[in-house]
């Protein structure tokens, strides 16, 4: 595997790209790797693009969605501060 750096990865439950099943091996591969500091999370029950486009009367979306901006956010605090 060829990444280097610190990695997060946000997934979805529908991706037709980035099934959970492949992110999954993401994971597993990043693991292998302790030096690199890698985040691989599934969000349950929203399809690919959920965090940007979702319906603000939908809760359980809303709770998605900033769960994931505040994963992004932490993700960049601590490395790109």
């Amino acid at each position: 595997m060829g990444v280097k750096v610190p990695i997060s990865i946000l997934g979805a439950e529908t991706d037709h790209r980035s099934p959970p099943e492949l992110l999954k091996e993401f994971d597993a591969a990043l693991n292998a790797k302790p030096e690199i500091d890698a985040f691989v999370k599934v969000f349950p029950g929203v399809s690919h693009g959920w965090s940007v486009r979702y319906k603000d009367d939908d809760e359980a979306a809303v709770k998605s969605a900033e769960e994931a901006h505040k994963d992004m956010l932490d993700w960049f605090v601590k490395y790109l501060k």
